[in-house]
């Protein structure tokens, strides 16, 4: 299959170089993001691999049909940038990632909650001027206080798991809640109560009409004053 590949990096090229040894498909590489001006780039191809920048709107998925494109396969969960009734009219297939590492991004909202307080980032920065000052850098323990996930799936479970483990009370907000978290005694509260005890608040959300601007300034003016706010999901 001939397939263009769109928002691409080097390291994007060297592993679908390595996986595509046997070269069973043609790839071609392009650095630049899919949108109404770059589309043209995808003509005698079959099909294209894009990123979450890429605008897959109606025109440009008329665009593309045009050319023959039958398969879009996207590397990323979120599909928002999708237009997903104009792809199904011009008969092009949809592909995601299922899933990504859960416990990788958990951890990484965990790097995210410990740089924010500690401050370990503008430390680094001071030691290497010979600045060993305190000022502004102290945070506070993590341990024993209330962690707000908002969100349950893979992801979040693993989050509100690690937060346990810091000796943390742990509120969850999600329209399934998961048995697992229940069981080791995460309670799950109206998404106010969550907001509003909450001393961190991580999101493992998907970016869709239930979570649009679901952090807005209601929400905001709910929270504790200065409440920690964490996002790796996809909620603006």
């Amino acid at each position: 299959m001939r397939v263009a590949f769109f928002s691409t990096k080097k390291y994007d090229q060297d592993f679908f170089e390595k996986i595509n040894s046997d070269n069973k498909h043609q790839l071609t590489f392009f650095e630049t993001a899919l949108n109404v001006h770059t589309a043209s780039l995808a003509q005698d191809f079959e099909a294209v691999c894009v990123f979450v920048n890429d605008d897959l709107n109606k025109k440009n998925l008329e665009k593309l049909a045009d050319f023959g494109i039958k398969l879009i396969a996207l590397r990323c969960a979120g599909f928002n940038n999708v237009d997903l009734a104009a792809a199904a009219e011009n008969n092009i297939t949809i592909v995601r990632v299922p899933a990504y590492s859960p416990q990788a991004v958990a951890e990484h909202a965990v790097a995210l909650m410990l740089t924010l307080n500690r401050k370990t980032h503008k430390a680094y920065n001071r030691v290497r001027e010979n600045n060993f000052s305190l000022e502004k850098l102290t945070g506070f323990n993590i341990y024993g206080k209330t962690v707000g996930v908002i969100g349950t799936g893979i992801i979040g479970i693993c989050f509100a798991k690690i937060m346990l483990g810091f000796g943390c009370k742990v509120l969850a907000y999600d329209i399934k809640p998961a048995d697992e978290l229940k069981d080791l005694g995460v309670n799950y509260v109206a998404i106010d109560e969550l907001l509003q005890e909450s001393d961190i608040i991580s999101l493992h959300c998907p970016l869709n009409e239930q979570t649009h601007h679901l952090m807005n300034t209601d929400a905001f003016n709910k929270m504790k004053k200065g409440a920690m706010l964490i996002n790796t999901g996809q909620v603006p």
